[in-house]
């Protein structure tokens, strides 16, 4: 799906949601190499903060890339930048909401800010900025 710069307009959202599982962690663990056991080794989260395992901050800022990678404004889109305020942990099972706001609109250069927050039964885990090169639409 694309959603063009041309046809895009402040207040405009996007959402995509996904529950957490074992093998998300465990994936993003290989693939990070991020393999701290607060992630991993339920025996060691218990003695955390958190009493239990949970899910890599940056597992759950990556689908807020998934919703202006596949959503809007999609397929064609170039990541600038992202900001990111990690406010609460997301645990095994759980389901995240990523959700993405336009706050403003360059037309020059066709770059697109957005409000970006991750729920969790309503509540924000992640809230922060993307901004973002939109596609054009072709001529």
């Amino acid at each position: 799906m694309t959603v063009y710069f041309e046809d895009i307009q402040i207040g405009d959202s996007a959402e995509y949601a996904k529950t957490i599982t074992e093998a998300d962690i465990l994936m993003f663990a290989a693939v990070s190499g991020d393999d701290n056991p607060v992630h991993i080794n339920q025996e060691y989260a218990e003695a955390s903060m958190f009493k239990t395992r949970i899910a890599h901050g940056m597992l759950t800022a990556g689908l807020i890339s998934t919703v202006v990678g596949t959503r809007l404004p999609g397929n064609g889109t170039i990541y600038l930048s992202q900001s990111t305020k990690f406010k609460a942990p997301v645990r095994l099972g759980e389901t995240v909401t990523a959700r993405v706001t336009v706050t403003e609109l360059d037309p020059a250069k066709k770059r697109v800010k957005f409000a970006t927050q991750c729920l969790v039964k309503g509540n924000v885990v992640l809230e922060g900025e993307s901004l973002v090169i939109a596609p054009s639409r072709p001529a």
